[in-house]
Formats: structure tokens, C-alpha cells, sequence
């Protein structure tokens, strides 16, 4: 029998332990919630320059607006269909004024060092483009039909990166099947992905063994949904061993955890409040409760 979470236990660890943007979040996903709590929520860490920052992206809790932050506020927008044109177009005209030379989003600004954050988020010289920002955003705005000429910019970057990808690493991957699975251009987007995706697999990103310790990335991270584009690249086996991997890793508690460093507690709570949420999704997605 496939394995199947506990939602109530869940909606018991959100109650007692998650940030009011996720409990708003179940809500909206689980429970018949409307759009507009979640949109609230998201908007408490916008900025007065259109960005966002304090910790949406919990590694980042910096008050300064980083790219990140958008990304993670354009991301619950749109999966809880809270989307709201204003506060996105907003946040895209901030990162024109800190965009790098060659379009695109950088993926940490030096104002990181403002506020608490992880130690690996740290700004290289010379503010370069991130394909983990760029693709990310990008392929949001495309997802929402957000015309802006940051998008375009953007657009023409992730090509031209693309054209020469060789050796990405995990979080880079997020960042381009984001724009594949949602640029327009689909037959460019699917001779790409011919080309790409399977570095997923040659490069040893993606770790097919549901079992394996350490800081891994599964399947499912790179293919959360039964349409989504790189799912084509496992077995479904595989995939089924994933998701009864994710469905007996639900704690005691009630509530997921995550397999990367810990290094605040705060940071530890919020992760765990969103990836409750983020694996349920998943999860009821594959049919799975």
C-alpha cells in the first residue's frame, strides 16, 4: 500500500510551531482558504522599494530586499493563487535597480550582511547573474503572464547561458527547469531540456536511492508534479519509492524537516513550517491523501 501523511497531525504542527504565512498557506491549499490571507501575508515582508526581505526566504532574514526574497514571495503567490499583479510588478521594477550588467537577478546582494543569514549565502564580486535567481523568477513571471522588460532581459540571459551549460550544480538545475518548464519558446524549451535535463542524472545531482543520508536531493525536487517536465528522466518506481520515502518522513510531531545545515533555530522553525506545507502539496499532488 503507498504510504499516505497525516494531514491532521500536520495542521496540529503548523498550529502550534509555523510561521502565520504557512499556517496561511495550508489554509489556502487544504483547508478551502481564500486567496487574500496569503497575499497579506506575503506583502508583511515587502519593502517600501517594492522587494522583499525579513526572512520569507528563511536562510535570508536580512531585512534588506534580496532577489531570493522575491523569488520566494513571487513562489507563494502563485501556488496558492494569491497572485497579486501589483506587488509583483513592484518587486521586478526593484530588481532593475539591482540588476547585474548582463540582466538577470544576482543570487545575493552585499546587503545580506545587514541582518542574520546562512553562511553559504554570500555576494561575489562583482555582482554576476544567478541562473538559481534569474530562471527561478523568470519562469514565474511567464507562468503568471507578467509582461516586464526585466523578464525579456532575463529571457535572453538564460539563453545564452544555456547554450553552454556543462556542469550545473543542483540549485542552478531549480533555476532552469523553472524557465523550461515556462518559457514560451516550447520547442526551443524542449531541445534544451533534451540536452540539459539529463545532466541531472550524469553529474550524479539527483540522488535516485530514497534511503541515501546527508544533504541529497531526490527526484522530487527536481520533478515535484506528475506533469512536471523533468519527471520524464525517472522511472515511475522510482518515483513511487520517493514518495513513500516523503510520506514516512513525517515526524512525530506532526511536521517535516530538512536535510541541509541548521543553523539558527528561527531559521530551523520557519523551514520546517514551509516544507510541512511545500511536501503535503507535493505529496496530495501524486495522489497521495
Amino acid at each position: 500500500m503507498n504510504k499516505t501523511p497525516d494531514f491532521d497531525a500536520a495542521a496540529d504542527f503548523l498550529a502550534g510551531n509555523a510561521r502565520v504565512l504557512d499556517k496561511r498557506m495550508f489554509q489556502r491549499l487544504f483547508c478551502g482558504g481564500v486567496a487574500e490571507p496569503v497575499r497579506d501575508a506575503v506583502a508583511a515582508y515587502r519593502n517600501a522599494d517594492g522587494g522583499f526581505g525579513h526572512g520569507i526566504e528563511p536562510d535570508c532574514r536580512t531585512p534588506a530586499s534580496q532577489p531570493a526574497a522575491v523569488e520566494m514571495a513571487l513562489r507563494i503567490m502563485d501556488t496558492c493563487d494569491a497572485w497579486d499583479e501589483t506587488l509583483a510588478r513592484e518587486a521586478v521594477d526593484w530588481l532593475v535597480t539591482v540588476e547585474p550588467a548582463e540582466g538577470g537577478a544576482t543570487f545575493v546582494l552585499p546587503s545580506v550582511s545587514e541582518g542574520p543569514h546562512a553562511p553559504w549565502w554570500v555576494a561575489a564580486e562583482g555582482n554576476p547573474a544567478s541562473l538559481i535567481q534569474t530562471g527561478q523568477i523568470a519562469g514565474l513571471l511567464y507562468a503568471r503572464g507578467l509582461e516586464h522588460p526585466w523578464r525579456d532581459r532575463a529571457t535572453e540571459l538564460m539563453w545564452s547561458r544555456l547554450e553552454a551549460l556543462a556542469e550545473p550544480g543542483g540549485y542552478e538545475m531549480f533555476g532552469v527547469l523553472a524557465f523550461l518548464e515556462n518559457v514560451p519558446d516550447r520547442a526551443r524549451a524542449e531541445s534544451v531540456f533534451d540536452r540539459v535535463g539529463p545532466l541531472l542524472l550524469s553529474r550524479g545531482i539527483v540522488t535516485l536511492d530514497p534511503d541515501a543520508p546527508g544533504e541529497i536531493q531526490s527526484p522530487l525536487e527536481f520533478a515535484p508534479l506528475p506533469d512536471s517536465m523533468a519527471r520524464r528522466l525517472f522511472e515511475p518506481v522510482v518515483i513511487e519509492a520517493h514518495l513513500d520515502h516523503l510520506a514516512g518522513a513525517q515526524r512525530e510531531d506532526g511536521g517535516w524537516t530538512f536535510n541541509w545545515m541548521a543553523w539558527s533555530p528561527a531559521a530551523a522553525a520557519d523551514w520546517r513550517g514551509f516544507l510541512t506545507v511545500e511536501n503535503l502539496r507535493i505529496l496530495r499532488a501524486n495522489g497521495r491523501g
